[in-house]
């Protein structure tokens, strides 16, 4: 008998009850904005960003409305003016180019490599067109931050860490976002921590974070922040800076606090079942698996493996009969954007030339949604549904030829 899965890739696990009881205490009081409290109350958002700060070593924290909204800060706290170009991924989500487009950047892509790393031989070849790279650990892909922060350094480029799929997660032991000048971070509905829109933007720097914040739309209320500089570093800076509004609100800070208390536990649930759709994908004719370096500390809510050099077609075939049977799946080499998988070249505000080898990966980039709501067996079914497809598929075209 055929096996078919019934479960759903966007259902996610409910807010946590202690969440769902501080959400419900903000509502009562009503007082959702950041900045409106009473007597010595601690704004629910102000507390979140002292516990992310803590919890990622960084000194500052900003809480936003989005994860685009913590880059265009990150990248507008930076310098970058109308017309600069900015280095980003090749093989990356549309927010990323979209927040350089917003800043009036012009973004100049970088390769990937079969591992979905960005190609630090092209970084290398490319470093002298901008000051700014905008670097994505897309889908959770760690590279090798002391050889890049290392090229970055010596070309004196600033990185801005993209960590919309790794907070939690680490290289050599170092947490993700705190390599470059900034990290920043989403709590969309599909990351480690869930609040339908959110983000944070973390740093070091005082002048950085105070211009953040009055970007942000503090107004002059920035001594009610917490996780942030002292008021004089915003002397000057107050006078200077427009205010972009972005502010995060107390409910979904209120909503947040919570998971990222469990968000280490949260982790290693993902990691379990990670691991178990890669041993049963493993050594399947024609799949290939994504090398997990062992300097590389992923938190895995989606799951890629590549069909190299097949034809559309039979890419297309795959995919199709992995939804007969109730496995969705994403491919990010298809020559139109859809849903949220697009390529360089679909994003047609944005001048590129072909990228050969980042085409050729491209075009065989699948990927997967692995939400906490699956249990290990139904990881397992995903892996044995994707496994007798692709054989078959495979087989297929081998006869063919």
């Amino acid at each position: 008998m055929t096996e078919i899965f019934t479960g759903s890739f966007t259902q996610q696990e409910p807010i946590p009850g202690e969440g769902i009881a501080a959400a419900n205490a903000v509502m009562q009081h009503g007082r959702l904005h950041r900045y409106n409290t009473v007597g010595d109350e601690v704004a629910e958002v102000a507390l979140l960003e002292e516990e992310f700060a803590a919890s990622t070593g960084a000194r500052y924290c900003l809480a936003v409305a989005s994860g685009g909204y913590a880059m265009t800060t990150a990248l507008r706290a930076s310098g970058v003016k109308p017309g600069d170009q900015v280095l980003t991924n090749a093989f990356t989500l549309a927010p990323v180019p979209g927040a350089i487009a917003a800043v009036g950047g012009v973004p100049v892509f970088v390769g990937v490599t079969e591992d979905l790393l960005i190609d630090l031989d092209d970084l290398a070849a490319k470093l002298n067109q901008a000051k700014v790279l905008l670097l994505s650990h897309m889908r959770g892909h760690i590279c090798d931050m002391g050889t890049l922060m290392a090229m970055c350094n010596a070309a004196g480029v600033t990185v801005i860490e993209d960590c919309a799929h790794t907070m939690g997660a680490a290289w050599d032991g170092v947490p993700s976002g705190r390599w470059g000048r900034f990290g920043c971070y989403s709590t969309q509905t599909y990351k480690h921590i869930n609040s339908g829109e959110g983000g944070f933007l973390i740093g070091d720097d005082a002048e950085d974070m105070a211009r953040a914040i009055m970007l942000s739309g503090s107004y002059m209320l920035f001594e009610k922040h917490r996780a942030a500089p002292p008021p004089e570093v915003f002397a000057q800076i107050k006078y200077e800076t427009p205010n972009i509004s972005g502010r995060m609100d107390n409910l979904r800070a209120a909503i947040l606090r919570p998971q990222l208390r469990n968000l280490e536990e949260q982790g290693a649930r993902w990691n379990e079942r990670y691991r178990v759709v890669e041993a049963g994908l493993a050594d399947t004719p024609g799949l290939r698996l994504v090398d997990r370096p062992e300097k590389e500390h992923f938190v895995a809510s989606s799951f890629q493996f590549l069909l190299l050099d097949w034809t559309p077609d039979a890419v297309a075939d795959v995919i199709g009969r992995c939804a007969a049977r109730g496995v969705e799946l994403k491919w990010f080499g298809g020559a139109e954007p859809k849903g949220f998988t697009s390529r360089y070249d679909s994003w047609r505000y944005v001048p590129s030339e072909p990228m050969p080898n980042s085409d050729r990966v491209l075009a065989g980039i699948i990927d997967m949604r692995l939400p906490l709501t699956f249990s290990l067996d139904d990881c397992a079914l995903i892996a044995r549904i994707i496994r007798a497809e692709v054989a078959a598929v495979y087989q297929g075209q081998a006869a063919a030829e």
